[in-house]
């Protein structure tokens, strides 16, 4: 999983990770996808090609009460199997989930607006466009990005 999600960061510049992935050590990531495991309030799918995973899809909540029923989304995919539909059957499971899950009423994701195809995707499962943050990324170049807010109510 890690491999996949450094080469998912060095593929694109959409996601908040930057080329460098996520420098995690195993023995870590083995206790936060346990505690992942042992909560109703997050989770995360792999999306797998001949047992090789591909993409990731998650929903993850705060601990804290007040909060604990917005669930973040997050989606990453290899760059050579975007286009093929994958985003849209994760995002699918990720809200059928959340509908049975109890736990998360509200997810939130931040995309940026540079990646059109992206929003239309959200878009296109009844996310909402809430807010355009100014400066809400940096690009490589060290440009500034923006940024939009997105919320889906789950159960509506």
């Amino acid at each position: 999983m890690l491999t996949v999600m450094r080469q998912i960061g060095q593929e694109t510049e959409f996601l908040v990770m930057d080329e460098a992935g996520i420098e995690l050590p195993e023995e870590l990531l083995a206790l936060q996808l346990a505690d992942l495991y042992e909560s109703p309030s997050n989770v995360l799918f792999l999306a797998l090609v001949d047992d090789r995973i591909v993409g990731t899809a998650s929903i993850k909540s705060q601990p804290e009460r007040r909060i604990k029923h917005i669930g973040e989304l997050g989606v990453s995919i290899l760059k050579e199997y975007w286009g093929l539909g994958l985003g849209s059957i994760l995002i699918e499971e990720l809200l059928e989930w959340a509908q049975t899950s109890q736990e998360i009423f509200r997810i939130e994701l931040t995309v940026q607006e540079q990646n059109p195809r992206a929003v239309a995707l959200y878009e296109k499962f009844g996310f909402k466009k809430e807010a355009l943050m100014e400066r809400g990324a940096r690009a490589d170049d060290g440009h500034f990005l923006k940024v939009w807010l997105m919320s889906y109510m789950v159960n509506d």
